[in-house]
């Protein structure tokens, strides 16, 4: 049986903020009910042990997250939390010190994206206060504030220079030689990490190119509305591989779809038109 590095499940499709690089959500609005995700989570027990909260909407949008958190440590799997951080207000940032989170990851280009009506300070300062809750309690988990918004036009430069130095301040370090390296650390168990903007894989984009992709291979997701995906970029379910309403896990991996899927990138071939319209598997390209 293949063992996934983590698998992605979206806990929630609602975000409650509009990002100019993420597309228009057309699916309609769903969240995954606490008896369902741990279903799912009992049928990943063979396959996984750690589990990504993140598709495409932001788990800290629900206020019950401390439940999910729950049932994820009694199934003994280690959590990753993606968010924008703009509603870790509406909890008490002792939560984020649960014992089933692995890592935290921050996206801070949603603030540049967005119309909020917060000063950038104001938006980082709840994170700055748990990671200084993580140090005082060290806590063994990882926290990463994400600039995922690098261009050869340095187009964000002026809001990055603006997230350095607050960062410089908050943890006394200088980030003047951050060029070219993909991830800093800010303190023990902080990061701030670097990458370059991506398209999300349309149907309807020009990009074709055939070759390999981790889909299937180090992870695949599930959808709030059951739906299984190969990757964590097909946030509409176009690749819909089985809804676990209907079917087993077990089953849905081993169709002859999902192994066509397999297979094809084993041999730097995109089986699903979804997956040739894809821009992100280049970044996998062997020099």
């Amino acid at each position: 049986m293949h063992k996934f590095n983590k698998v992605f499940i979206e806990l929630t499709n609602i975000c409650g903020l509009s990002c100019s690089f993420c597309p228009t959500k057309s699916l309609a609005t769903t969240t995954m009910n606490l008896k369902f995700f741990e279903d799912i989570l009992i049928q990943l027990r063979p396959f996984t042990k750690e589990i990504a909260y993140h598709v495409f909407g932001d788990p800290l949008t629900l206020s019950n997250l401390n439940k999910y958190l729950d049932i994820s440590h009694k199934h003994n799997f280690k959590v990753h939390i993606t968010t924008t951080g703009y509603y870790l207000n509406n909890f008490d940032l002792n939560l984020f010190l649960h014992p089933a989170i692995k890592q935290i990851n921050f996206s801070l280009n949603s603030f540049n994206k967005n119309d909020i009506q917060i000063s950038l300070q104001q938006y980082l300062k709840p994170m700055f206060d748990l990671c200084k809750l993580k140090l005082d309690n060290k806590v063994h988990n990882f926290i990463n504030f994400r600039l995922w918004n690098m261009n050869s036009q340095n187009s964000e430069e002026n809001f990055n220079n603006e997230i350095f130095e607050l960062l410089e301040k908050q943890f006394n370090i200088d980030l003047s030689s951050s060029n070219n390296k993909d991830s800093i650390r800010l303190e023990n168990q902080i990061k701030l990490h670097f990458d370059s903007y991506f398209q999300w894989p349309s149907l309807e984009s020009d990009h074709y190119s055939q070759g390999y992709c981790q889909g299937l291979s180090s992870h695949f997701g599930i959808l709030s509305s059951g739906i299984v995906i190969p990757c964590c970029l097909d946030s509409e379910g176009k690749i819909n591989l089985g809804n676990l309403h209907d079917n087993k896990l077990e089953d849905i991996l081993s169709q002859e779809r999902t192994k066509n899927i397999i297979n094809g990138f084993k041999k730097d071939i995109a089986v699903e038109e979804l997956c040739k319209k894809c821009s992100y598997k280049d970044k996998f390209k062997k020099n």
